[in-house]
């Protein structure tokens, strides 16, 4: 076990490696329950709108979260599992933005007088693909069908690629209503830019950090990968030093996941420059030690933010959320996806879009919204979906919460599931009483272990799009829990 333990406003983190090492394995990172690779083509556009009407006519549509997805990427970043299209030709992007704009108008018409939206988020792809002309257009165009909370209520984010921006596209931005904005670094060491095709100079990210700063967003926030080629312990701690120097509000750091065979762009990985494991796990415990040491609160996953940030502040107060873009501080909404494979989350349904900008096109062409997949939750998803969505933000469960929300005993409904509880329990990761379960701090690092207990698909036959049963570990389709 390693020698530190640190806290850091109320959460504590312990790392103990011979346990991380054993249990380790694939596993969903739960930014829903059921997970996307579960959606099914049965429910599609019209089941969406039958969902879409009548929450409005029960009175039951939430607040909005928009989610708007942006493809298109000036250059290939080869460790990148994202849904992108790389192109240098400018002309695609207008196109985008004019099938984009007309799924805008198909959702604002749906959604009249019940528009109201305190969240959004553009991801990518980069986002910052788009030109300053396009990006006012279509900002426009959003407010032109919702109604959006106040700057100081709500939270308007942004990802974008340092190497995209200069300091005056930045306050730009800011001037388009962006109040957070999400940078990629990945890793500052020249050597592994290289290797990752990411060639990002250092005073350049400083750089749109400090406009950020002076355009006043509200937030900052970056991400780093361990496990990266030609990453050292050695490497990963020069990064940590410059990115706790340059001082973000939020960072996230994430774990390589070598899948060539999901991902096309991995291929060009050489395998003998990835760490090996070892040095992985020693790379998240010098991550997590450095990072708390500095100020720093573990959220959860993959996430840390400063005491003072509306993360760590929700998390104190049992507010926060996790969603498709991870750990969020609007829990009450439902969630309107626009672009080419975007998902969205309204009441008991999820929903994606079609893959390919073919087909998307093609299906607002027919005048319809380009929902080619998604799931209807039953009873048994969304009592499990609430589990798992407590154990992931609070480390903890009243069982008795459960029982009052949902007619059941919880012992008695999860008694296949206490088994495994009680391995865990044994194993150190969490605690069991008659009234909560509880993550132990060792536990926190192994929470998807956790929640794949209550994942009852995990114990089903996989299908696919031809809904032909295949076993479930016949491909890993998941990254290493750590």
């Amino acid at each position: 076990m390693t020698d530190f333990n640190e806290t850091t406003g109320g959460m504590k983190v312990e790392f103990d490696t011979a346990l991380i090492k054993r249990l380790d394995r694939a596993g969903p990172r739960y930014t829903s329950y059921p997970t996307a690779d579960r959606f099914t083509p049965e429910f599609a556009y019209r089941d969406y709108l039958q969902t879409v009407t009548g929450a409005i006519v029960r009175g039951t549509l939430r607040p909005l979260s928009l989610y708007i997805h942006v493809p298109f990427c000036q250059s290939i970043c080869y460790y990148c599992g994202c849904n992108k299209v790389v192109t240098r030709d400018r002309s695609k992007a207008a196109t985008y933005l004019h099938y984009l704009k007309r799924e805008i108008d198909m959702h604002g018409r749906l959604l009249a007088g019940v528009n109201t939206v305190e969240q959004l988020h553009f991801g990518g792809g980069t986002p910052t693909y788009l030109s300053d002309a396009q990006m006012d257009e279509l900002m426009q165009h959003l407010h032109r069908w919702f109604s959006f909370a106040p700057d100081t209520e709500g939270e308007y984010s942004i990802e974008v690629d340092p190497r995209t921006v200069s300091r005056e596209r930045i306050a730009t931005l800011r001037r388009q209503g962006f109040n957070r904005i999400s940078l990629g670094v990945q890793d500052f060491e020249p050597a592994v830019q290289e290797a990752v095709n990411r060639i990002q100079p250092e005073a350049e990210t400083l750089d749109v950090i400090d406009a950020a700063r002076q355009a006043g967003f509200r937030s900052i926030s970056i991400d780093l990968i361990y496990g990266l080629p030609r990453q050292t312990l050695e490497t990963i701690a020069r990064t940590l030093d410059k990115v706790i120097d340059a001082g973000p509000d939020r960072i996230a750091v994430y774990n390589y996941a070598h899948l060539p065979h999901l991902f096309k762009p991995q291929r060009r990985i050489a395998d003998h420059d990835l760490p090996a494991g070892d040095t992985k796990l020693a790379m998240l415990a010098l991550c997590i030690e450095r990072l708390t040491q500095a100020g720093y609160v573990y959220i959860g996953m993959d996430h840390f933010a400063r005491p003072d940030d509306a993360l760590s502040v929700a998390q104190r107060h049992g507010r926060l959320h996790r969603n498709f873009q991870g750990y969020s501080t609007h829990a009450e909404s439902d969630l309107i996806a626009c672009g080419v494979s975007a998902i969205g989350a309204v009441g008991a349904t999820y929903s994606q879009n079609a893959k390919t900008l073919d087909e998307y096109y093609e299906r607002i062409e027919q005048g319809e919204l380009p929902i080619v997949r998604g799931l209807q939750l039953g009873t048994d998803d969304l009592l499990r979906r609430s589990v798992i969505q407590m154990l992931m933000c609070n480390f903890e469960l009243s069982m008795s919460a459960i029982e009052q929300a949902y007619p059941i005993t919880f012992a008695s409904y999860f008694a296949l599931e206490f088994v495994e509880l009680q391995q865990l329990e044994r194993d150190g990761l969490l605690t069991l009483d008659q009234e909560w379960i509880t993550v132990t701090p060792k536990g926190r690092l192994l929470i998807r272990n956790i929640c794949m207990v209550f994942d009852r698909y995990l114990r089903l036959p996989r299908k696919t799009t031809e809904t032909l049963p295949v076993p479930a570990v016949s491909i890993q389709r998941y990254s290493r829990t750590i």
